[in-house]
């Protein structure tokens, strides 16, 4: 154990000029406006967040409001991305549904979170028994094919929203499990801490004020890339009709109701696609660029 003057020394010799300290935040910011494509990319995720928000104020019509005098239409004024099999209008279901999409990505990560976090921080901390204990239990979770285990859990559970969030939650959490348990079981013989130990703080306040701090980073990233498997996993449920329950529409859903008309009405399927994609592309873009702004070894 090192003295507590040797281990003030190492903590110094650990900080940055006085000149090149920045807030965190600031860095962070900076770092990541060098990345376009990250900020197209949040950008777009903004303008789908709002429009999800905002989905009953800027909707011209009611998601489940049919009109059959009005089946099939075209793309045109009153119907700017035309009407569906029972006369829906497509934009307005459009708008529901990503708020259907959006809240599934969302939740589904911050559960994944939650667990995640819970099991990593037991298995790194908890001694070498609980370690291995929790480490066999996420291998097993994490062998089960995971669509098949959404839909086993879909058929336990039942099939309201949450429980298909809480299903997708389930199936994700291992990979954040392993990340934590990794990245604390690394920070714990970084320097810091040691010094930390040197001058008497106790291991939860070393776990809590230093380890867990450190090791978000990396978690962030992981998050970040969660949300569009979690929006594929809904809409891949959704278009084999297991996904959110009629009429409050997902885009999967509204992919799979159009499918069967798809050559003769392209844009019953091309408005809800183009939209996954879009998502999925842009949380991975931002996802790109806060892994590299937050990676310490691109820094100058």
């Amino acid at each position: 154990m090192r003295s507590a003057p040797l281990a003030l020394a190492i903590a110094a010799e650990e900080l940055p000029p006085a000149s090149d300290r920045r807030g965190p935040r600031s860095e962070l910011w900076r770092r990541l406006r060098r990345n376009r494509l990250a900020v197209v990319g949040a950008l777009v995720i903004l303008i789908f967040a709002a429009a999800a928000l905002f989905a009953p104020l800027l909707a011209p019509y009611h998601y489940a409001q049919q009109n059959y005098d009005a089946i099939y239409q075209g793309p045109s004024g009153a119907h700017w991305l035309g009407t569906d099999a029972l006369g829906r209008d497509v934009f307005s279901r459009l708008l529901e549904g990503a708020r259907t999409s959006l809240s599934v990505g969302v939740l589904t990560q911050l559960l994944v979170l939650v667990l995640g976090l819970s099991v990593g921080t037991a298995a790194a901390l908890g001694g070498r028994h609980l370690d291995n204990l929790l480490m066999r239990l996420t291998d097993v979770a994490y062998a089960f094919p995971d669509l098949l285990f959404i839909i086993l859990l879909r058929a336990v559970f039942g099939g309201s929203l949450f429980m298909m969030i809480l299903a997708i939650a389930l199936v994700e959490w291992t990979m954040i499990a392993r990340l934590v348990r990794a990245q604390l079981l690394s920070l714990k013989e970084q320097e810091f801490a040691l010094a930390a130990r040197a001058l008497g703080a106790s291991e939860m306040r070393i776990a809590f004020r230093h380890l867990l701090p450190n090791s978000l980073g990396p978690v962030i990233v992981a998050l970040t890339f969660g949300v569009p498997q979690a929006i594929f996993a809904e809409a891949s449920l959704s278009f084999i009709g297991i996904g959110v329950a009629p009429p409050l529409p997902s885009w999967g859903s509204m992919v799979q109701d159009g499918y069967q008309a798809v050559f003769a009405y392209p844009y019953l399927v091309l408005a809800p696609t183009l939209a996954i994609a879009m998502v999925m592309l842009s949380f991975t873009f931002l996802g790109d660029g806060l892994r590299d702004a937050l990676d310490p070894r691109t820094r100058r």
